[in-house]
């Protein structure tokens, strides 16, 4: 059965935030598409720690390059999550087969991104007058599980998507 949507990291950078946010996609079971190059090698201990025992079961794919993303995981629909955005997470309308998108954690996005994906760029709101940014393996917590709740919303009895919850 193919995942609702997917997360992508674009050049992440930390082996933590990547480990976290892969036991993240392993709970919700959606795939995480990491786009070279890495900060780290996959086997690096801190992405294993960071995951936990989850990793083996992790949906993952490697690419090197965002073109041979996009023709390897043909996503449906790109959103965008940057600090960089003018629309709210909020105001976006999930679908399956979406993708979220996520830059790494010191440049954000690759630069071309913000023109070329412009309509497609959200952020996540930042009330607190100090915040800069939002660490990344929260940023995608924060955007996974509101596509989710988007896309499970109302399907309780009919689970289109073939999410399942464990109790």
């Amino acid at each position: 059965m193919k995942a609702a949507f997917s997360i992508v990291l674009v050049r992440p950078q930390i082996p933590h935030n990547t480990g976290a946010i892969g036991r993240l996609c392993v709970g919700l079971g959606v795939s995480l598409q990491l786009i070279k190059p890495l900060g780290f090698a996959l086997d690096d201990r801190s992405v294993a720690r960071a995951g936990l025992d989850y990793w083996p079961h992790l949906d993952v794919a490697l690419h090197d390059t965002w073109d041979e993303y996009l023709r390897a995981a043909n996503p449906r629909r790109l959103h965008f999550l940057s600090t960089h955005g003018e629309k709210s997470l909020y105001d976006c309308r999930f679908e399956p087969g979406d993708a979220l998108v996520f830059g790494n954690e010191s440049s954000g996005l690759p630069k071309d991104f913000y023109t070329r994906y412009a309509k497609s760029l959200f952020r996540i709101p930042m009330p607190g007058e100090n915040a800069r940014s939002i660490n990344l393996a929260n940023a995608v917590s924060i955007a996974a599980y509101e596509c989710y709740r988007q896309l499970t919303e109302n399907t309780a009895t009919t689970n289109p998507l073939g999410f399942t919850e464990q109790t």
